[in-house]
């Protein structure tokens, strides 16, 4: 089969939410001799993002974000087990820990917005739910990530947020990340209190902050390469703002699962 058909089928399966067909095309990729990286780029992560943008448009929910998810990890798995470690590296757009904070056992919207930074090249460790704050900043500092999330879905768990920039501080080791807050009690002047850099309201607005995040490393290490070149002109602006320090990012709104009963 012609490599852009197979790309064709990549997307169209998850779309469908039809792991078995997703695995299979996958293979078939693999037989092929598909570059790996743009088989989950313009294939499986196309498809996710149509699931995602339905989910936030309404016409998707919980569910079909969770199978599409599923879809979409079963087939990464199979492509990436053929990629060599150079295609690897070059497939990783940043790394990002994930975690639900301590107390808090909901992770249903934390593992939509983990799909979602995964389908948009992000290296994503998932440390799961009720995590304390000295188990993230070691696993942070072991995995050497650019941007820790954390999500609190409750408010009597929403100070786990603050206490983890507080530890950050006091290690002398918050310039070495970025931090993104989410959850439903969460707002964004919550995150610009406590001194977080980017606040979200939706999976697919997490990524967006992510890209801006890590441009903002990237021009801060002196790469010209760091902007984002999928942003719109809103987009570019926050992030010229946030590297001059003429404005705190702490854009718009990542809820992880809000009130909404559409998101559960």
């Amino acid at each position: 089969m012609r490599p852009d058909r197979i790309i064709k089928k990549l997307k169209k399966s998850v779309e469908e939410m039809e792991i078995v067909l997703v695995e299979m095309a996958a293979r078939e990729a693999v037989a092929a001799g598909t570059d790996p990286v743009v088989a989950i780029n313009e294939g499986l992560a196309r498809g996710m993002r149509t699931v995602s943008d339905l989910f936030d448009e309404g016409e998707a929910f919980v569910p079909h974000l969770l199978v599409a998810a599923e879809a979409f990890e079963a087939g990464v798995a199979i492509l990436t087990d053929s990629m060599t470690a150079e295609n690897k590296l070059r497939a990783v757009q940043g790394k990002v820990l994930i975690f639900t904070v301590q107390g808090d056992i909901h992770d249903i919207g934390k593992n939509i917005v983990k799909t979602m930074l995964q389908a948009s090249g992000f290296q994503v460790v998932d440390l799961g739910r009720d995590v304390a704050i000295e188990e993230a900043i070691d696993k942070a500092k072991e995995y050497e990530v650019d941007i820790i999330v954390a999500a609190a879905l409750m408010r009597t768990t929403m100070p786990a947020q603050r206490e983890l920039i507080q530890a950050l501080d006091e290690a002398g080791i918050r310039g070495r990340f970025k931090c993104m807050f989410g959850g439903s009690p969460v707002s964004a002047d919550w995150v610009q209190k406590i001194g977080g850099d980017a606040y979200a309201e939706t999976a697919s607005d997490a990524v967006v902050k992510a890209k801006l995040l890590m441009a903002d490393i990237r021009i801060a290490g002196g790469l010209d390469e760091g902007y984002p070149t999928d942003l719109t002109n809103s987009e570019e602006t926050d992030i010229i703002r946030l590297h001059r320090g003429t404005a705190k990012f702490c854009a718009r709104s990542v809820q992880f699962i809000g009130n909404s009963p559409r998101k559960g």
